[in-house]
């Protein structure tokens, strides 16, 4: 098996020992380190609920590109919440850069997120060959 680091300034560089993406399996296998709320130019946290949900699919947007896809090819995605009672938020969000067939998921309710986000996700992705 092959492995392929991603790595694109327009998503917020690692902040710790791994890479924003990897792909293997021969190139269609696509899978995503977590995304916080960072702003890429800043390295700084957006404030904000509404505002996180919102860059960390900007962020997940920028790996996926720089991985030679897009949004679309996401297959599962893993959604780390501190508080539930904001999925209902995730939605509408999601709801504006994922169509039909959206991909599985998973939301799980969590204590904490690396500096103090309110929200991270992961994804997995399938190339098109």
């Amino acid at each position: 098996m092959s492995k392929q680091i991603i790595q694109t300034n327009d998503a917020p560089q690692a902040i710790g020992t791994y890479s924003q993406a990897i792909r293997v399996s021969g190139g269609e296998t696509v899978y995503m380190s977590g995304q916080i709320g960072l702003d890429a130019v800043t390295m700084q946290m957006v404030s904000g609920i509404e505002a996180q949900i919102q860059q960390v699919f900007l962020n997940l947007k920028a790996v996926a590109e720089a991985s030679g896809g897009s949004l679309s090819d996401i297959v599962k995605l893993n959604i780390f919440l501190i508080d539930l009672e904001n999925f209902t938020l995730v939605n509408e969000k999601m709801a504006t850069y994922f169509a039909q067939p959206y991909p599985a998921r998973a939301a799980i309710g969590v204590s904490a997120l690396p500096r103090d986000a309110l929200v991270e996700m992961d994804a997995e992705m399938v190339l098109q060959q």
